[in-house]
């Protein structure tokens, strides 16, 4: 991913408004170490820091239509930007193979009605100096970042992230996914909202194989690259399917030609943590060559300040497992990988959290994983992103792709839901399209394995470690007071507390406080939970841990013979009913689940 930043109509067309935009731009070259570029026009400026994945050679940013009157620079991958070339009139010549390229044609061709035609993650701001106006988008869910700043001379700042803005904008806020702002409105527009975006409840028929094609379709295309490339692989079943599709479907593509067929996988963990050991089982069984990376609690103590500075939030759930990725992102980058592909997005969109658990009906379980996609652009993208562009690395999600969320978010939640009647545990529709009996894509006790709360990151010491530090910093007259210091998002813990210093010294404006959520995060402590159970009401902690009666080691399925079928052939898998008791299941789970 790159790092965007926008001066619109800033009223100021020095050499030192230059050079201090050059400044704050300079802010976000970790998002992009490869090369910087800038564009002037007027009092308008539009400047880029870039991390070269497609084109590395010639793809430098800013870009431009055939005249130079209209300008983008543009944070993230348009994947069927060749089909989109092809379909332009033969008068627009390009100057670059870079995927963004298409941007500015398709303007000149559509005006601003173009950006549902691009099939991608993305964050762009344009410029078309003919009329002097402008527009941004940001993608669909918010996979890349991005926010919006005004100043008191009237100007729009535009930038990939908080710290290019903080200091000069009057007020800041994030930028809207799947909203289009044009300078001719002065206002947002939604581009993307699909049916099931409004939380109708859905009512398609589940076929397996349609699902499993659509996600296969979501990988394969994020294979697109010219620099070397991995997986975050836990031994979850959400990177661990990432992992087995990119394997299976590597051979043949460009990347293999130019990389090997012999996939890279990658995880992190304390030392001894069993989620290790399944990532490891994993990779064995797909033919990875496979990174273990390890770090202690002191380490991840210690780059506590870096990752909130990174990541750009005071959220307990989201820095507690940013941490992790953190660290493991920087190992990677020290290998020469430039790309990685993650499993965030699929505890969303089928209701992995371990309190969907207790939904009554398919109708809440369903606006429920409506509620989750949209938050996340505040907690797992805001993560998976600033982990990784933290040192230069992308992280990409095929989970959130367009197309699959259209056929996945379009099931009947009937499906999606935890059955213990019919057999089903979380997440079996997904579980269940990748049974497949002839041709494995996995172990059958990796695709039935348990959820386990993501927000534990790599194992409870590591958790009460943080715990541990935090109360040794902060006291219990420093809480005390914590609603006079912090009025909004009060911490409530001795941990959030430690963050919240953090952040406010390296975020003291009050638009930087209100850009992260009110409460606890998406983990399993959220008010629909305990609508749903009041005996979630007891948890104070955003963790996994809470579970009580649902996250159990006696609810690791058993494979037992049945007469099922998949793709028109017996299945000989069949979940077991669960066993249901107050034992907890304290086992982890890695960066990548």
């Amino acid at each position: 991913m790159c790092g965007i930043l926008a001066v619109l109509g800033c009223s100021d067309d020095s050499q030192a408004k230059r050079v201090r935009i050059l400044q704050l731009s300079r802010r976000l070259k970790h998002r992009g170490p490869d090369w910087s570029g800038i564009h002037q026009y007027g009092d308008n400026y539009l400047s880029h820091q870039r991390l070269a994945i497609i084109d590395p050679a010639s793809g430098d940013q800013p870009l431009y239509n055939e005249d130079k009157s209209i300008v983008v620079t543009v944070n993230g991958e348009i994947y069927n930007h060749e089909d989109l070339r092809q379909n332009l009139p033969s008068k627009h010549t390009f100057r670059t193979n870079s995927d963004c390229d298409v941007i500015a044609h398709l303007y000149e061709e559509h005006g601003e009605d173009f950006v549902d035609m691009l099939d991608g993650v993305f964050s762009f701001v344009l410029l078309d100096t003919r009329d002097n106006s402008f527009f941004a988008a940001r993608d669909a869910v918010g996979v890349t970042p991005l926010y919006i700043g005004w100043g008191l001379d009237g100007s729009v700042w535009i930038s990939s992230e908080m710290k290019g803005l903080n200091d000069d904008c009057e007020h800041f806020e994030i930028f809207p996914p799947g909203n289009l702002y044009s300078s001719k409105t002065g206002g947002f527009r939604r581009w993307y909202n699909p049916p099931w975006f409004s939380e109708m409840v859905p009512c398609a028929n589940y076929e397996p194989l349609v699902l499993r094609k659509a996600f296969e379709d979501a990988v394969i295309k994020r294979l697109m690259t010219d620099v070397p490339f991995g997986v975050l692989l836990s031994g979850g079943l959400d990177s661990s399917l990432v992992a087995a599709v990119t394997c299976r479907h590597l051979e043949g593509t460009k990347a293999a030609k130019q990389w090997g067929t012999k996939l890279h996988s990658f995880c992190v963990g304390l030392e001894g943590s069993p989620d290790l050991k399944a990532a490891k089982e994993v990779a064995e069984y797909l033919g990875t060559t496979h990174c273990e990376f390890y770090f202690t609690v002191q380490d991840g103590i210690d780059a506590i300040e870096d990752v909130i500075h990174h990541v750009e939030t005071y959220d307990v759930t989201t820095i507690r497992a940013s941490t992790p990725m953190f660290l493991m992102s920087r190992k990677i980058k020290a290998l020469g990988v430039k790309m990685v592909i993650s499993g965030e997005g699929s505890d969303e969109i089928f209701g992995g959290y371990l309190y969907f658990h207790k939904a009554p009906n398919k109708e809440e379980f369903h606006v429920e994983t409506c509620h989750k996609i949209k938050a996340l652009r505040k907690f797992d993208c805001l993560r998976a992103n600033k982990s990784t562009s933290a040192w230069g690395l992308e992280a990409r999600v095929p989970f959130l792709d367009k197309q699959f969320m259209d056929v996945a978010m379009n099931i009947d939640p009937e499906f999606k839901m935890i059955n213990g009647d019919k057999d089903r545990i979380e997440k079996w529709a997904l579980r269940r399209a990748f049974d497949d009996e002839e041709h494995p894509y996995l172990p059958k006790h990796i695709l039935y394995r348990q959820k386990e709360q993501f927000s534990d990151g790599v194992g409870y010491n590591w958790i009460d470690g943080l715990k541990t530090h935090a109360s040794s910093l902060v006291t219990d007259k420093m809480m005390q007071n914590a609603g006079f210091i912090y009025p909004h998002n009060t911490p409530t813990s001795k941990e959030a507390y430690h963050y919240r210093v953090i952040f406010e010294r390296l975020f003291p404006q009050n638009s930087a406080r209100l850009t992260v959520p009110q409460g606890r995060s998406i983990a399993c402590s959220t008010a629909k939970a305990v609508e749903w159970d009041a005996e979630w009401s007891k948890n104070l902690d955003p963790s996994g841990r809470a579970a009580l009666g649902v996250h159990t080691s006696a609810y690791e399925p058993q494979l037992i013979a049945d007469d099922a079928t998949l793709n028109g052939k017996p299945s000989q898998a069949k979940i077991k009913k669960p066993r249901i008791d107050n034992a907890i299941h304290s086992t982890t789970v890695i960066v990548g689940t």
